[in-house]
């Protein structure tokens, strides 16, 4: 398979909120058992986390893999402001908080994409993904997150 139409098929199912669980989980079977993610760009891997958040399949050991091959890059110059946002929106949502991803999306960001240009949407998902990974990681880290009075 090539990683487009993987991403195009598990994309489509989830945009017409389609539950096709046993297609998900052979997609992320497949994906594991690579050596390596070289072939998959970063709209690839964007759309393929995305419809996996979408549609609420757990898959942490995907995730992690694809974050491996992100943080492998020299540079994330081929990730524009969607995939930036539809991967941080997908890690958020499938509440798997990797801070060193984050990190590194966001130097990215700041270096790479100018965000008075950016469309209201994408920015809002940067910014929402940013918040959620904080509140997940002061949980985490048992930070009360009731302000007192």
């Amino acid at each position: 398979f090539k990683p487009q139409e993987l991403s195009n098929a598990v994309w489509a199912f989830s945009k017409a909120e389609e539950s096709q669980p046993h297609l998900f989980q052979k997609v992320a079977d497949y994906i594991l058992a690579l050596d390596n993610l070289r072939v998959f760009n970063a709209q690839a891997c964007s759309n393929i986390l995305w419809a996996f958040a979408k549609t609420e399949e757990s898959q942490p050991h995907l995730f992690q893999k694809v974050t491996d091959h992100i943080l492998a890059l020299d540079n994330l110059r081929v990730f524009n402001a969607q995939a930036c946002s539809n991967i941080l929106w997908a890690f958020a949502t499938a509440n798997i908080i990797h801070p060193h991803l984050f990190e590194t999306v966001a130097a990215h960001v700041d270096e790479h994409i100018n965000l008075e240009t950016l469309d209201q949407e994408s920015l809002k998902i940067l910014y929402w993904a940013y918040e959620e990974a904080e509140k997940s990681l002061k949980k985490k880290n048992g930070v009360n997150l009731e302000k007192t009075p």
